[in-house]
């Protein structure tokens, strides 16, 4: 279907609804937005204001929405353009009258009585499914930011584990089905060779479907190199919207090393990530991970190569609703001592008052301590033991300091030499169990958490 059918087709639907036919802004609209445009760029190309874009532009698709009966705007208009007309094989409209014209004809193939259709691919089989979603409203907005407004390609959703990375991307992809032709997430709890990964995604591109049935074409590409496979990964990029999401990445890391240090095994993933910023092609690529690598982030904030959305904790008592918790004047204090982190205090904390304190936030809280159950400890120690030895020494000498300390302070307690300090340091930032406050002197601390860990152990 050409540019000019999709505008005879859409000026059909404008003018059952309004009696008016599409003006030529709303002509140009359409065509420069199926070129990929923003708003910005029309109305520059065109001598526009950018807000009289789009403003014009969902009065347009809110004139479409109530034509079709569904919410239509400027990142899901081509889907469902697509959706809608895609049970027909052609048309024609004269005079502003729509008439399908249907393809009866059966393929010749072993196949021939299926009629084929459009195929949307959706693996979500290792994602999580999400009961409740608390409030990363201003997050989920940066991530249809960078994704539909900007076409970053890369994009990294960080912080400490618990913190709820996983969960917004997951809201993120729930709110966005209808967006992406192929979404496939992958987790990497268990890592595989990059090779291995990569034919798993490319059996997404070797399916036709038809009437709901999935069909398997050849698997040539299992003998291929994997170079030959990047290459037609990258062909499946470039023909489909896809959204690739990779969990867990940091056990691609080497562990006992400073942060984002490849495994030799997983080196090659390094090419892959950087493969996703430099060539041209439709797809974005999600990475969630505890701690980040050079890959993730883009230091030049005028460079949109990359982003990295960085999630710190919760101040939201809305994580103890339904808990059977008491006491609710105390729950802010609760949820402030844990740093606002879910999985401990939903899964740890929350069950522990309980069964103990009988629910009674303010009887738990009397004790003046941060108490740490088995569990945490466990989760804990798994960070822990992910440190470097330099790390290591950081982190048990800034744990016998309540308040934040400087560098230079940290440097005449520890025998480290400057350049493994200032590297222990950015390691630890990286992984997000430093907090780095800038005053007259740079100070750092460390999470009361793992403060409490360190202490205890």
């Amino acid at each position: 279907m050409n540019i000019k059918e999709m505008l005879q087709m859409v000026d059909h639907w404008v003018f059952a609804e309004t009696d008016q036919h599409l003006d030529d802004l709303q002509k140009t609209i359409i065509e420069e937005i199926s070129q990929g445009k923003t708003y910005k760029q029309i109305a520059d190309l065109y001598g526009y204001h950018e807000n009289y874009v789009g403003d014009e532009s969902r009065k347009l698709f809110k004139i479409l929405s109530e034509k079709l009966g569904e919410n239509i705007n400027k990142h899901n208009f081509f889907w469902t353009f697509e959706r809608v007309t895609d049970h027909s094989q052609g048309f024609n409209v004269i005079n502003a009258n729509l008439n399908l014209c249907h393809n009866h004809q059966t393929s010749n193939n072993n196949n021939s009585n299926y009629h084929k259709q459009k195929s949307n691919f959706k693996d979500l089989t290792l994602a999580p499914q999400i009961f409740k979603f608390y409030n990363r409203e201003t997050e989920l907005k940066n991530l249809n930011n960078y994704i539909f407004n900007q076409n970053i390609k890369l994009i990294s959703v960080l912080g400490l584990s618990g913190i709820g990375k996983t969960y917004l991307v997951k809201r993120f992809v729930d709110l966005n089905l209808d967006n992406f032709e192929v979404i496939i997430w992958k987790s990497l709890k268990y890592p595989k060779s990059l090779d291995l990964l990569v034919n798993d995604l490319l059996k997404i591109s070797n399916v036709e479907t038809y009437h709901g049935t999935s069909l398997q074409k050849n698997e040539t590409y299992l003998q291929k190199s994997l170079d030959d496979k990047l290459k037609q990964l990258f062909d499946l990029f470039t023909q489909k919207k896809c959204l690739i999401i990779f969990d867990n990445i940091e056990t691609i890391f080497i562990k006992e090393q400073f942060a984002g240090q490849y495994q030799t095994k997983f080196k090659d993933y390094q090419d892959l990530f950087t493969m996703i910023t430099e060539n041209d092609h439709q797809s974005n690529l999600i990475l969630i991970s505890q701690e980040s690598c050079a890959e993730m982030q883009n230091l030049d904030q005028d460079l949109t190569i990359v982003k990295c959305l960085e999630l710190s904790g919760l101040n939201d008592v809305d994580i103890l609703t339904n808990l059977g918790l008491k006491d609710e004047d105390s729950w802010l204090k609760l949820v402030k001592l844990y740093q606002g982190n879910p999985l401990y205090l939903k899964k740890y904390i929350s069950p522990l008052i309980k069964n103990i304190f009988a629910g009674k936030v303010t009887d738990f809280l009397q004790e003046n301590t941060l108490f740490l159950t088995e569990d945490m400890k466990s989760h804990l120690r798994e960070i822990f033991d992910r440190l470097s030895l330099i790390e290591k020494q950081i982190v048990t000498e800034l744990s016998k300091f309540d308040q934040p300390i400087s560098r230079e302070n940290l440097r005449q307690n520890l025998d480290l030499s400057f350049m493994d300090l200032v590297m222990g340091l950015q390691s630890l930032k990286q992984r997000y169990l430093l907090t780095k406050i800038e005053e007259e002197t740079v100070l750092f601390s460390l999470s009361p958490i793992l403060r409490e860990y360190v202490k205890k152990s």
